[in-house]
C-alpha cells in the first residue's frame, strides 16, 4: 500500500505540474506579449494547447489500453518538460505558439493516463477518494497558478513562468520511472490509423470553429461554415471506418452502454457550466462591479477552494458508501442553484455576495466533477479503461469549448441590444448621432476590464463631455450585466438538463476488484468447482 501511495503522489505531482503550467500563463501572457510582440496571435497561445492536448488525450487513451500506461505517462512528462523549457526560450510569438503545441501533446498524455492509472492501481470502490483528490489538484492549480504567474512577471524574468516547476516534473518522472508498475500490455492488435486520422480531422475543425465563431469570424461566415462542414464530413468517414475495423480507436459499441453514453453527455454539460463560470465571472466582477483584477482573482478563489474541499469530501463518501447517484444529483442541484444566483447579480452586487454565490457554485461543482469519471470507468471492461477515461475528458473539454463560444455570442448579442437601446433613449446622445456612433464603437466589453484603457480614452475626451462619457460607461456596465445574466441563465438551463439526465443514470454497484464481471463470475465458478466435494471412487 505504501508503494501505491508513493505512486499516487507522483501521479498527482505530474498533474499539478501540467495544470500549473496551464493556469500560470494567463496572468503572465500580457507581459510576455509586450516583450515578444505579436498581439494578433495572442489567442493562439491557448488555442494550440487546447487542440493538441484534446487530440492527444483521446488517441493515447486507446494506445495505453494496448501498451500500458507507464510508457505514455513518462513520454507525456518528458515531452511536457521539453515544451516548457522551449517556451521559456521563445524569441517571438510564433516560437511560443509552436512550443505551446509541444506542451499540449505532453499535457494530453499526462491528463489521459493519470486518471486511467488510478483505475489500474485501485478497484472502482476505492477510486472515489483518489478521483476526488485528483480533481482537487486542478483547483489548487487554479488558485496558485495565476497568483504565482503575476508575481513572477512582476519580480523576475518572464521566462521563469515556464521553468519554475521543471524540478517538480523531474521528480515526478523519476518516481514514476522507479515505482510505477509495468502493467501487462493488452492484446497486440493493428492500430486504427484511418480512424485516428478521421477523428483528428473531426475534432480540430470543430474546436477551431467554436473557438473562432463570434470572435474572429461571424457564425455565418464562410470560414466557420467551412470548418463545420469539414468536421461533419470527417465525422461521417470516422463512423464508417470504426464500423469496419477490428480494433477501433474509439469503439462505437461503448455508446450502446447507456451509463457510458449518459455520463459523457452529463460531462459535456458540466464542462459548459464549469468553463462558462470560470471564463465569464471575471467579466462580471471586473466589468460590471468595477473590482480590480487582483481582487477579482481573490473573489474567484472562493469558488476554487470550495470545489477543492467538496471534491475531496465527495470522493471519501463514495469510497465509504459505494453510492454515488444521490451525491451527483445533489451536486448538480447545488451547482444549478449557484448558477441561478449569478443571474440575480447587478451593478450593486458586493464582492462578498459574489464570493458567497461562487462558494455555492464551487460546492456543487466539487461534488459532481469527480463522480462521472468513476461512473464511466465502472461501466466498461477494464481493457477499455484508457479510452473510456479519455472520452469523458474529451467530452468535458468539448463542452467547455462549445459552451464558452455560445455564451460569448449571447453576451455580445444581448449587450449590443441593451446598449443600442440605452443610447437611443438618452436625449443627449440621441440628439447627436455622431457622438452616439462614437460611443457605440466602444461597446467592446474588454474595455471595462482595463482601467488603464478607460483612463486613456477618458483623457482624450473634451472636459465638457466627461459627464456624458461617465454616463456611457454606466450604460456599458448595465449592458454587460444584462448580457452576462443571459450567459448565466443559459448555464442554469444546462445544469437543469444535466440534472434530468442524471435521474436516468443507472447506479451500478462499484466493483471491489479490477476484474471484469464476466471474469469474476468465471473465477467464482472455478472456485466453487474446486471446493465441491468429489464423490468417492
Amino acid at each position: 500500500m505504501r508503494q501505491k501511495l508513493t505512486i499516487m503522489l507522483a501521479i498527482m505531482a505530474s498533474m499539478l505540474f501540467a495544470a500549473l503550467n496551464q493556469t500560470i500563463v494567463g496572468t503572465a501572457l500580457p507581459r510576455i506579449v509586450t516583450e515578444l510582440g505579436g498581439m494578433e496571435y495572442f489567442n493562439w497561445v491557448f488555442t494550440i494547447f487546447m487542440l493538441t492536448s484534446s487530440v492527444t488525450a483521446i488517441l493515447v487513451g486507446k494506445l495505453s489500453d494496448i501498451y500500458g500506461r507507464k510508457p505514455f505517462i513518462l513520454s507525456g512528462l518528458g515531452i511536457f518538460m521539453v515544451g516548457s523549457f522551449l517556451c521559456g526560450t521563445s524569441a517571438d510569438m510564433i516560437q511560443l505558439i509552436i512550443y505551446r503545441g509541444v506542451q499540449g501533446f505532453g499535457g494530453g498524455m499526462i491528463m489521459s493516463t493519470a486518471f486511467t492509472a488510478v483505475g489500474d492501481l485501485f478497484p472502482p470502490r476505492e477510486r472515489g477518494r483518489w478521483q476526488g483528490l485528483m480533481g482537487s489538484v486542478f483547483g489548487l492549480a487554479s488558485v496558485f497558478g495565476p497568483t504565482l504567474g503575476g508575481y513572477i512577471v512582476d519580480h523576475f524574468d518572464w521566462h521563469w513562468v515556464f521553468w519554475v516547476f521543471l524540478p517538480v516534473g523531474i521528480i515526478a518522472f523519476l518516481l514514476i520511472l522507479r515505482l510505477f508498475p509495468a502493467t501487462a500490455p493488452g492484446v497486440k492488435r493493428k492500430i486504427d490509423y484511418y480512424g485516428s486520422l478521421f477523428l483528428v480531422c473531426t475534432m480540430i475543425p470543430l474546436l477551431l470553429a467554436f473557438t473562432w465563431a463570434g470572435n474572429q469570424y461571424s457564425w455565418t461566415s464562410v470560414e466557420i461554415l467551412g470548418l463545420l462542414t469539414a468536421s461533419v464530413v470527417a465525422f461521417v468517414l470516422f463512423i464508417i471506418t470504426e464500423r469496419r475495423v477490428t480494433n477501433p480507436v474509439l469503439p462505437l459499441y461503448l455508446f450502446k452502454n447507456n451509463v457510458f453514453s449518459l455520463s459523457n453527455a452529463i460531462g459535456f454539460l458540466i464542462g459548459i457550466g464549469m468553463f462558462g463560470a470560470i471564463m465569464y465571472m471575471p467579466f462580471f466582477i471586473q466589468g460590471v462591479m468595477g473590482t480590480s483584477a487582483a481582487k477579482s482573482g481573490f473573489v474567484m478563489m472562493f469558488m476554487t477552494l470550495s470545489m477543492v474541499v467538496f471534491s475531496a469530501i465527495t470522493g471519501q463518501l463514495v469510497t465509504r458508501t459505494g453510492k454515488y447517484k444521490k451525491l451527483a444529483l445533489t451536486g448538480l442541484t447545488i451547482m444549478g442553484v449557484g448558477m441561478y444566483l449569478l443571474t440575480l447579480m447587478s451593478t450593486e452586487t458586493s464582492n462578498v455576495s459574489a464570493a458567497l454565490h461562487l462558494v455555492i457554485l464551487g460546492c456543487g461543482l466539487g461534488m459532481a466533477f469527480p463522480i462521472f469519471n468513476l461512473t464511466v470507468q465502472n461501466a466498461v471492461p477494464h481493457r477499455e479503461l484508457g479510452v473510456a477515461t479519455a472520452a469523458i475528458q474529451l467530452f468535458r473539454q468539448m463542452g467547455g469549448t462549445v459552451g464558452v463560444s455560445i455564451m460569448g455570442t449571447i453576451l455580445s448579442t444581448r449587450m449590443e441590444s441593451r446598449l443600442t437601446d440605452g443610447v437611443t433613449k438618452d436625449p443627449d446622445l440621441a440628439a447627436n448621432p455622431e457622438i452616439a456612433e462614437k460611443w457605440k464603437a466602444l461597446k467592446d466589453p474588454q474595455i471595462l476590464l482595463s482601467p488603464e484603457q478607460l483612463a486613456a480614452i477618458k483623457s482624450q475626451i473634451p472636459p465638457e463631455m466627461s459627464g456624458l462619457f461617465e454616463r456611457f460607461i454606466d450604460f456599458l456596465r448595465e449592458a454587460m450585466n444584462y448580457g452576462l445574466s443571459g450567459v448565466f441563465l443559459m448555464g442554469t438551463g444546462v445544469m437543469i438538463l444535466a440534472l434530468l439526465l442524471t435521474l436516468f443514470l443507472r447506479e451500478i454497484p462499484l466493483r471491489t476488484t479490477n476484474r471484469d464481471p464476466a471474469e469474476e463470475e468465471e473465477s467464482s465458478t472455478s472456485r466453487n468447482r474446486s471446493t465441491k466435494p468429489q464423490p468417492e471412487g
